[in-house]
């Protein structure tokens, strides 16, 4: 008798779970597209540049800003806002790092390394998605194009920095027309505009007020496109940057090699963040140096980095960690003759502290899932990942840092 009952349930949980993925996708999945404007400062959307920002205010959910996780860098937050993990946990320290075990370095100019899923920690939202029975698209975002194939998602574009904004538009809306049932339901859609004129010309230069037009008409020719295939009321667009940007001047850089003449170490990082790995011996001797000239900077062992950064956990960080004041930079002797030699400095930067308000970014949200007309204050972008779970109803990974508690309240109550 116990034989025969263990074997009704043996079939039923062996059912129950073959039909779930089946079940879900059967039901009428939401349709989402996060947007990313790579260096979108919060305030930008201030300038009365950005009439279709304001549309998705009006009919959506606006916040003060989106608070990135530190490094405030380009890589390293984008995986924060896709795993809803801070960089110390899903893995991606920095755009450039090295692992000190294997000897591989990994940077966002390595099309082989940015492939290679074990630099990966976290799992992004299309990895979680694609298990529980919804298709994915990415016309770029980091990570996307990993090597494992159960880690990418269905569809994806590899990286081509030069790719006209127009065609990653239409590249969207083309997967938008498939078939239904090979249609994806959550795509990632990426625009560098903002962040390159920011870095070059600065954050309130002309160059980059034309910048913010750009990005905000290809939001438009997007919104335009969907409501022209009669997708735009099922729609859910989320339109977010993974970080600020502040001024820079020639003037407010530090010589690290000024500070420690006739020391040798290993520098990971430049500008606004610096982590260097001495001699083990002289880690302690090194700190004491520069704690001693501190100055426009802050210094920590790795041990000691303040809880409130979220970065002193990973064994690839460096013994030493300096974090400059917003809008100086540490650079080595070599790169600071670099840059000399150079036309043109670069009058912008981020990678800065993640708490000061020029490294912050945007979110916007409009569709069915939101609600209207909803004004917020700052949302963490760890937030993002759960946030999305909850608008396919799908389980989200039981390790990640995001809390959808501190970002569900601009959904629809019926959700």
């Amino acid at each position: 008798m116990n034989r025969f009952f263990l074997t009704l349930l043996s079939l039923f949980l062996f059912f129950h779970s073959f039909t779930f993925s089946d079940a879900l996708a059967q039901t009428e999945q939401p349709y989402v597209i996060l947007v990313s404007f790579d260096g979108f400062r919060w305030d930008y959307a201030n300038r009365g540049l950005t009439p279709h920002l304001d549309w998705m205010a009006q009919n959506g959910v606006s916040a003060l800003s989106l608070e990135p996780s530190f490094p405030t860098k380009t890589f390293p937050n984008h995986l924060s806002i896709i795993t809803g993990m801070y960089p110390e946990n899903h893995g991606i320290l920095l755009n450039h790092f090295t692992d000190p075990f294997r000897g591989k370095r990994y940077s966002l100019s390595n099309e082989m390394q940015v492939q290679d899923s074990r630099w990966y920690l976290g799992e992004p939202f299309w990895e979680t998605a694609e298990r529980q029975g919804v298709t994915c698209a990415s016309y770029f975002w980091p990570g996307s194009e990993m090597n494992l194939e159960y880690r990418h998602p269905t569809y994806f574009e590899h990286y081509e920095h030069n790719r006209p904004y127009p065609d990653r538009v239409q590249g969207v809306l083309n997967w938008l027309q498939l078939p239904e049932k090979q249609r994806p339901h959550f795509i990632t859609l990426y625009f560098d505009e903002t962040d390159r004129k920011g870095h070059v010309y600065g954050p309130d230069s002309p160059e980059t007020n034309r910048a913010i037009q750009l990005s905000d008409s290809l939001l438009g020719i997007l919104i335009e496109g969907l409501k022209n295939i009669q997708m735009l009321e099922k729609t859910n667009i989320i339109v977010v940057s993974d970080h600020g940007m502040t001024e820079v001047a020639p003037e407010k850089i530090i010589n690290i090699n000024a500070l420690l003449p006739d020391i040798h170490f290993e520098y990971i990082g430049s500008g606004p963040i610096m982590m260097l790995r001495p001699d083990p011996q002289e880690v302690n001797a090194v700190y004491q140096i520069l704690k001693e000239k501190e100055n426009h900077y802050r210094v920590y062992l790795r041990k000691d980095m303040p809880n409130y950064f979220h970065y002193s956990h990973h064994p690839f960080l460096g013994d030493i960690i300096l974090v400059p004041d917003l809008g100086w930079e540490i650079l080595t002797a070599a790169a600071i003759e670099r840059q000399q030699e150079r036309n043109r400095p670069f009058l912008g930067d981020h990678g800065f502290d993640n708490h000061q308000m020029d490294m912050h970014g945007i979110f916007y949200a409009v569709g069915p899932a939101f609600k209207k007309g909803y004004r917020t204050g700052t949302l963490h972008n760890i937030d993002i990942y759960p946030l999305l779970c909850k608008i396919f109803n799908i389980f989200p990974r039981q390790n990640i840092d995001g809390d959808l508690e501190r970002i569900g309240f601009v959904l629809k109550e019926a959700r």
